[in-house]
């Protein structure tokens, strides 16, 4: 038989509803792969091997008395430390909120729970999500279990990024850790990771699932998603996730579709956009050629290829380190010291005083570095130099995309603009990390749904992933392209265990 810990969503419900295994069978294999690769991944902040059992044994038993299963029934999964978890530390990776434990569920959470998954612990991340290689967290870096291939030697022992922010959601997946986990997307954080580990990974509509309960870092373009092994154990995991929530405001007050029902590969009678703005000057040559194996494929799958234009492409990424960083200076404005979390109050000190140690000690530099960003960008005399204007601009950004959609069901592009950097080889430099998310940012920034998917590997053996991005509430035609792109790509290649 396989080994459990090989097997994804869809396999492991359907193996514990036929009673090919049990769901404490699977829980209890997942915590022992957990407990092995930890020491060396540090893809964890918290092992909660307790409540993957438990879970499992209401599954087990369910199925003994023959109640209906839920689309998740017996899968353990790993839990991005962003989403609020009742009784169980919920950090952000962050020191200013070590030891929370909230008294509330986050609404995608509890719907996974509902759905009878089990959670095998709380994942690492970037500090507060902001970051692009996990290397931010206050609980130390996330090791990709990729390693560079180096031509007729042993592999290079020099750890790998997993991607961020949900560098422990990809590193735990693509090692076998877990068969899936939550991520949080706000310009990238799912895509890039999945990409840099050879997973896939999905940023639905923003609205699609519940931002309630989810440590916000960029309220305006904040969204969870799914990450799995292929493109069906996405569709299954997101279903269970999104919903409407009367307690987000900006939840979609939509029904759910049914995306794995609807998942379809044959591309005939769909377009394809390819965006010319898209080509940079230097692209890396690997990228360059496995978005033309891409097109490629697209086109063997029956779809019609056109080049488009998003004009505005190139003011992305400058946008969006004026409004994340805008966002995340007003969200995190509650860390202050007196609620909840980390206080510092040196002898004698006043309120100011406990306010400026507090947050000080407790974020770290990247997060003190977008506070700082944030508020300039919105003090009295650059608002609407700053703000206002990368608002403007937001605006003729998604304007981009709504006429480009006019004209195509999909636009595919790279992932990300290279395949995963060694840990210190770009954190000296905030600016060289931040051009990591100038192929994801502009669908964050319209709030369209796209995925990144497994597309092959670079001259040194790792994995460069392929992004669809759709129109708003089409993640089936997101899911149907990245269907057809698994299929002819056939991805296939593990990282070498090391761990």
């Amino acid at each position: 038989m396989t080994n459990i810990t090989d097997l994804g969503i869809a396999a492991i419900r359907d193996g514990v509803a036929k009673g090919e295994f049990t769901a404490a069978e699977v829980a209890t294999a997942f915590n022992a792969a957990v407990e092995a690769a930890q020491p060396a991944l540090n893809a964890f902040i918290v092992t909660t091997p307790e409540k993957a059992l438990e879970a499992a044994a209401k599954v087990d038993a369910d199925r003994a008395a023959g109640k209906p299963l839920g689309k998740m029934a017996g899968v353990p999964i790993g839990m991005k430390d962003l989403f609020a978890t009742k009784g169980t530390q919920t950090t952000a990776a962050s020191k200013i909120l070590k030891g929370f434990k909230p008294e509330y569920e986050s609404t995608v959470s509890q719907k996974l729970w509902d759905a009878g998954a089990g959670m095998l612990g709380k994942l690492n991340l970037d500090q507060f999500a902001m970051g692009s290689s996990n290397e931010t967290s206050a609980f130390g870096n996330v090791i990709s279990p990729w390693r560079r291939k180096v031509e007729g030697g042993p592999n290079d022992t020099a750890p790998l990024a997993p991607g961020g922010s949900s560098g422990g959601s990809s590193a735990a997946v693509a090692a076998r850790m877990a068969p899936a986990a939550t991520g949080t997307d706000t310009g990238g954080s799912i895509r890039q990771p999945a990409a840099f580990t050879g997973i896939s990974g999905i940023k639905p509509t923003y609205g699609r699932c519940s931002r309630w309960g989810v440590v916000a870092f960029a309220s305006s373009l904040d969204q969870a998603g799914a990450m799995a092994h292929d493109v069906t154990d996405c569709a299954i995991m997101l279903e269970a996730m999104a919903g409407f929530d009367p307690k987000d405001s900006t939840s979609l007050n939509m029904p759910v579709p049914e995306w794995t029902a609807g998942l379809n590969a044959d591309m005939r009678g769909k377009r394809v956009g390819i965006p010319r703005e898209y080509r940079l000057d230097g692209m890396d040559p690997d990228v360059a050629k496995s978005w033309d194996d891409g097109i490629a494929w697209l086109k063997d799958a029956g779809a019609e290829i056109v080049e488009i234009s998003l004009p505005h492409t190139k003011y992305a990424l400058p946008t969006y380190y004026i409004i994340a960083p805008a966002e995340a200076s007003s969200n995190l404005a509650r860390y202050d010291g007196v609620r909840y979390g980390l206080r510092d109050l040196p002898d004698g000190a006043g309120l100011q005083d406990m306010y400026a140690a507090t947050r000080a000690a407790g974020f770290g530099p990247e997060v003190k570095r977008r506070i700082m960003i944030g508020t300039y960008v919105l003090s009295a005399g650059f608002y609407d130099a700053y703000y206002t204007q990368a608002q403007k601009v937001r605006t003729l950004i998604a304007r981009d995309f709504t006429n480009a959609f006019m004209d195509v069901d999909v636009i595919l592009v790279p992932t990300a603009p290279s395949s995963a950097f060694a840990l210190g080889e770009k954190s000296a430099d905030p600016l060289e990390m931040y051009l990591n998310d100038v192929f994801s940012v502009p669908a964050s920034l319209a709030g369209m749904p796209a995925m990144s998917v497994p597309a092959g590997v670079d001259r040194n053996g790792l994995p460069l992933g392929l992004q669809v991005i759709g129109k708003a509430f089409d993640e089936q035609g997101v899911l149907n392209a990245s269907l057809a792109l698994e299929q002819r790509a056939q991805f296939s290649a593990r990282p070498e265990k090391w761990w």
